[in-house]
């Protein structure tokens, strides 16, 4: 097991709310830094790098002197994403503490984030990916496992962190329809290090997404979530009625052009996504409210588990 030394003593619970694609923002980082799990967002959420450069001194702003879990920032290496080294030298300028790049291991970002003390984490579906952020001298691999929301994988969270764990002795993150401190729990005893929560957040009140949407959050269950490459061209998770209501057409032969980040925002605008999770959403609490309710669940569930007649 190995939490990062910079966050120890900094979490009140050893969970990272996801940066979510158009939902998460300033208030959301804030609101779950105060309350001891890890606050992160999508560079690629502000449409420039100079709105990009605002977000980060706001929430540094509001972070200072307080007694607060780290921050992070997500960073899309692939091809397509014409901001990735804009954004990366203002990451490097803030000293941004940690760094979670998706949909490629690249060394030369990893050098970057290190130059000034920086942990970066890095999404993973399999165990092939996982080799080569291993590779690449990342500090963290999250395993994003099936069910969750966005570019998920299709692997059981048992299977994947457990291959992670043979190719890589650092930090290990678990991804996938994980909605309660109960289940922050279990991923601690299967063998991950921190849990990694993005649906749950979804239904908060300072997740910048639309009312309509947060009330489908919490009205479907995991029947409703259809996983898919034809909404960006790499396979994730949407909720059907979103893709529905869009009118998109998912028996259909015709291909997806591939994945460019230039047209997500697009593409994500109106069909929604989300995981497996939706089923244990009923609320829209706080953010705040909801890393207590995380923190209290899960230091029961751990009671419980030490006390259990098998433990011995």
């Amino acid at each position: 097991m190995a939490i990062p030394a910079s966050f120890q003593g900094r979490l009140k619970v050893p969970a990272i709310a996801a940066p979510m694609f158009l939902t998460s923002g300033p208030d959301l980082v804030v609101e779950t830094c105060l309350n001891g799990v890890v606050g992160t967002f999508p560079a690629l959420n502000q449409r420039s790098t100079e709105g990009f450069v605002e977000w980060l001194e706001e929430i540094e702003g509001r972070l200072e002197g307080k007694d607060a879990a780290p921050y992070g920032v997500n960073l899309i290496v692939h091809r397509s994403n014409p901001r990735l080294q804009a954004d990366l030298e203002q990451v490097v300028k803030y000293k941004v503490p940690l760094v979670i790049t998706s949909l490629g291991a690249v060394p030369e970002v990893v050098k970057a984030v290190h130059s000034y003390g920086g942990l970066v984490f890095h999404d993973v579906i399999n165990r092939r990916h996982a080799e080569k952020a291993a590779e690449a001298g990342v500090d963290g691999i999250i395993a994003v496992s099936a069910g969750a929301g966005g570019h998920a994988g299709n692997v059981s969270p048992f299977a994947l962190v457990q291959e992670i764990r043979q190719v890589f002795d650092g930090t290990v993150i678990l991804a996938g329809s994980i909605s309660t401190g109960a289940q922050i729990a279990a991923s601690r005893l299967m063998g991950a290090d921190l849990a990694y929560l993005g649906t749950r957040f979804l239904a908060t009140k300072e997740s910048m997404v639309q009312a309509e949407y947060k009330a489908m959050v919490r009205e479907t269950h995991a029947a409703d979530i259809v996983y898919t490459p034809k909404v960006s061209g790499v396979n994730a998770n949407f909720l059907r009625p979103s893709v529905e209501a869009a009118g998109l057409d998912l028996a259909s032969d015709e291909a997806h052009g591939g994945l460019d980040m230039e047209n997500e925002a697009k593409a994500w605008k109106n069909v929604w996504s989300a995981g497996h999770g939706v089923g244990a959403i009923e609320d829209e609490p706080s953010a705040a409210e909801l890393c207590q309710r995380l923190t209290a669940e899960y230091r029961e569930a751990m009671r419980q588990a030490c006390n259990d007649e098998f433990a011995g």
